[in-house]
């Protein structure tokens, strides 16, 4: 008897003691990590304009207040919408209230699926530089995906031309530079302006998994256009009137879908272009 009393002691220390067979385990729960509260709408009855709301609740609860501001795009929260299809994008930098509660319009023009992609600059000690957080919506009416168009050197957005240079081959985490030159309805080089502070944005979504990455062009008034991804980094600078030099660092092989997105006169203008990685 003393070895199975020694034994039951030993249980008994762990997870108690009794008659069955399985010793009973305490139940450990998740880890508590930034998460999206109180997101609306998930449905949308219609095309045309609606409101968008939401928070960013803290590991410990609480609604987050406290953002990266300053000059430079890597502030506040990115608020990034893409159809499934990758056919439409809405990206917007909405305001913060003073509660953490954030609401900003946006106009659908097509039915479907959505995915939004709420890209976050917290000013919080020990919070991550930047994190994603992720959501579904969908639009009322008959939705018909579009396939990707294959690569094209040059788009034409409302009469902008926007002719794109892009390497023979893009790898996995490896920086290259792909260099964009503009020319407005009348032929004439874009002098870029800063729009969400950086003079363009360069927004990536990979085909169906819709995995993601976002990187800017900055001037010498709008810092912070570094990207770094497994040791490697690169940055995005202009090149004179009408030129960007676009810093690429995609993580995984597959099919792309680049937003390229810069201000004229006023207007925000959005070029995609399909790349491969392989």
């Amino acid at each position: 008897m003393r070895p199975v009393l020694l034994s039951c002691a030993a249980v008994l220390l762990l997870a108690g003691c009794s008659g069955s067979s399985r010793p009973s385990v305490p139940t450990i729960q998740p880890a508590r990590t930034f998460a999206l509260s109180g997101f609306t709408p998930t449905r949308v009855a219609h095309t045309g304009a609606t409101r968008i709301s939401f928070t960013v609740r803290q590991p410990s609860g609480p609604p987050l207040t406290s953002y990266r501001r300053g000059a430079g795009p890597h502030t506040g929260i990115h608020l990034i919408i893409v159809r499934r299809d990758l056919s439409v994008i809405i990206h917007r930098h909405p305001p913060i209230g003073p509660n953490g509660h954030i609401v900003q319009r946006v106009d659908f023009a097509s039915p479907g699926p959505y995915h939004v992609l709420v890209d976050v600059y917290p000013a919080v000690k020990g919070a991550p530089r930047n994190f994603q957080l992720h959501a579904e919506l969908r639009v009322a009416g008959a939705y018909h995906p579009k396939p990707l168009p294959a690569f094209s050197s040059v788009d034409t957005v409302d009469g902008y031309r926007i002719a794109l240079r892009v390497p023979k081959r893009i790898h996995p985490i490896d920086p290259v530079t792909l260099t964009a030159t503009i020319k407005n309805p009348s032929g004439k080089l874009v002098i870029f302006h800063p729009w969400y502070g950086a003079l363009a944005h360069a927004i990536f979504f990979r085909a169906r998994t819709l995995d993601y990455f976002h990187t800017h062009v900055c001037g010498p008034n709008t810092p912070g256009c570094t990207s770094i991804f497994g040791g490697a980094k690169v940055v995005g600078r202009p090149a004179g009137p009408g030129k960007l030099n676009v810093g690429v660092l995609l993580p995984v092989a597959g099919t792309w879908r680049l937003f390229l997105q810069f201000q004229d006169r006023g207007r925000i203008l959005t070029a995609p272009f399909t790349l491969t990685v392989r």
